[in-house]
C-alpha cells in the first residue's frame, strides 16, 4: 500500500508497506548533487555525504557504525549529478533505531575540523583511484566533454584543487542552504506501518528547517567533438554517446528499449557483433542516463590500439542502422521482456522500491504503478524507436572520447573515412 504525507516544513514522506518480507529500507533523498555546484565549489555534495558519517552531537563515527552493525543493518549513501542519498535497511522491529539514526546523522553532523582534514585525504585518494581506473575515469572524461561547460559536465567527486579548499564554513553554508525540507524525500519500502512510521519522522525531522535554495537551470545543448587523453595503456578506453530522452520524457521508454537492442544486454547488437562474431573486445556496453531536462546514450568500449577503427565503424554503423531500419517484432519484444523482466525482478527487493518511490516522488510527484510502466512498455512500436533514433542520432551531437595509446587526429581520420 503507498502512503504520502507533506509535513509542514515541506518533507515528503513516501512509504510502501510489504506486509510479506521481514526487512524496511529508508532513504532520505535530497534534490542535490554536483549539477547543483559550481567551479568554485565542485566537489562540495560528495564531501558533505562523506562528513554525514563522521560523527554527531549524541554519536562518534564509531557509535554511528557500531550501531547499525549491532542490529544486522546496512547504511551507505551516494551523491550523483543531481542526487543526494542516505539510506538503512534493518529488520522490521528496528524501525525506530533506523529512523533516529538518519535523522541524528542528518540533522545532528559535527563537521569536525579533524574530521574535515581527514576526509581530504580520503577523497582525494578516491579521485586517485577513479583516475588510475581508464575504465571508470573514462566515463567522467567523456561527460565532461560531452556536456562541455554545463554543470553536468562537472565530475562528482570535484577536483584536487576544490576538494583541498573546503572549509568548514564553506561546508555548513552549502548544507543548510539546501539540504532542508522542501528538497527532502524520505522513502520507506517494507513491513512498516505508514502512520506509525509518519510519527517517528516527526518527532526525528519535524524542527528541520524548511525552506532550500533550489537552482533552476537551463538545458544544456551539445555540439559534436572527439577528445583524447593521451596515456600508455595496453586497451584504448572508448565512449561514443549523444543525447537521450529525460527522465520525464514521454519517448523514455522507447529510449530504454533502443538502448536495450543496441548495446544495453549480451544478446544486444554490440555485444554480439563486437565480441562474440569478432572478437575485437572484451567489454562493450550501451547504457542511458537520464536527467530531469535531458539525457545521455553512451557505448563504451575497451579494445586494442589495432581494433580502433574497425570498432568505431562498427559502432557507427548500427547507430546508422537504427535510424534507417525498424526494429523486427522479434529484436523488439525480446527487448520489451528483458526490461519488463528487469523491472519486476527488481521489486522484489525492499532496497530497489524503496528507492522507486523517491525517483517517482522526485520526478513525477506521484505513484507510478508497475502496472503503468509495463504497460508504457508495452505500448511501443517499431516506429516509435525509428523516429526516436533518427532525432538523437544525429551527427551535429554524437561525440567520441578515447583514453589510451591513440591521437585526436587518428580518431577524427577514422571517423573522416567511415
Amino acid at each position: 500500500m503507498y502512503r504520502k504525507t507533506i509535513l509542514e516544513n515541506g518533507l515528503r514522506v513516501v512509504s510502501e508497506e510489504i506486509a510479506h518480507v521481514r526487512s524496511v529500507s529508508i532513504g532520505i533523498w535530497v534534490e542535490c548533487g554536483s549539477r547543483y555546484e559550481n567551479v568554485e565549489n565542485n566537489g562540495i555534495a560528495h564531501f558533505i555525504e562523506h562528513m554525514l558519517f563522521k560523527g554527531t552531537e549524541r554519536r562518534s563515527a564509531f557509535d554511528i557504525a557500531a550501531d547499525i552493525d549491532s542490529v544486522g543493518g546496512v547504511m551507505n549513501a551516494f551523491t550523483s549529478k543531481e542526487l543526494t542519498s542516505l539510506y538503512i535497511k534493518i529488520p522490521d522491529y528496528h524501525l525506530g533505531l533506523a529512523v533516529d539514526l538518519l535523522a541524528d546523522v542528518f540533522n545532528n553532523s559535527r563537521f569536525d575540523e579533524t574530521e574535515i582534514a581527514k576526509e581530504k585525504s580520503v577523497v582525494l585518494q578516491e579521485i586517485s583511484m577513479l583516475e588510475d581506473s581508464p575504465d571508470d575515469y573514462i566515463h567522467d572524461f567523456f561527460e565532461a566533454n560531452f556536456w562541455q561547460k554545463d554543470h553536468l559536465g562537472m565530475p562528482v567527486l570535484g577536483t584536487r584543487e576544490r576538494v583541498e579548499s573546503f572549509t568548514r564554513d564553506d561546508l555548513q553554508g552549502f548544507f543548510r542552504s539546501r539540504y532542508r525540507g522542501r528538497n527532502v524525500v524520505l522513502t520507506a519500502a517494507g513491513h512498516l506501518q505508514h502512520d506509525v512510521f509518519l510519527g517517528l519522522v516527526r518527532q526525528a525531522f519535524g524542527e528541520m528547517g524548511g525552506d532550500a535554495a533550489r537552482n533552476g537551470f537551463a538545458t544544456p545543448s551539445v555540439t559534436a567533438n572527439i577528445s583524447v587523453l593521451e596515456k600508455d595503456l595496453e586497451q584504448v578506453h572508448m565512449m561514443i554517446g549523444t543525447l537521450a530522452p529525460s527522465s520525464v520524457s514521454a519517448d523514455r521508454h522507447a529510449g530504454f528499449l533502443m538502448n536495450a537492442v543496441l548495446g544495453g544486454s549480451m544478446s544486444s547488437r554490440l555485444f554480439q557483433e563486437i565480441r562474440e562474431k569478432r572478437g575485437l573486445a572484451y567489454a562493450v556496453h550501451s547504457y542511458i542516463t537520464p536527467y530531469m531536462d535531458t539525457g545521455m546514450l553512451a557505448v563504451y568500449v575497451g579494445t586494442g590500439k589495432e581494433e580502433v577503427p574497425q570498432v568505431l565503424g562498427l559502432i557507427i554503423d548500427e547507430m546508422i542502422r537504427l535510424t534507417k531500419q525498424p526494429l523486427t517484432a522479434k529484436e523488439l519484444q525480446g527487448a520489451k521482456e528483458l526490461i519488463k523482466g528487469n523491472f519486476l525482478l527488481s521489486m522484489e527487493s525492499t532496497d530497489n522500491r524503496m528507492t522507486r518511490l523517491a525517483k517517482n516522488e522526485i520526478c513525477f510527484g506521484r505513484h507510478v504503478a508497475p502496472e503503468e510502466v509495463t504497460a508504457a512498455i508495452d505500448a511501443v512500436t517499431p516506429e516509435d524507436v525509428l523516429v526516436l533514433a533518427q532525432e538523437l542520432f544525429n551527427p551535429s551531437t554524437i561525440s567520441i572520447a578515447a583514453i589510451g595509446p591513440v591521437s585526436e587526429r587518428d580518431l577524427t581520420m577514422h571517423v573522416l573515412k567511415g
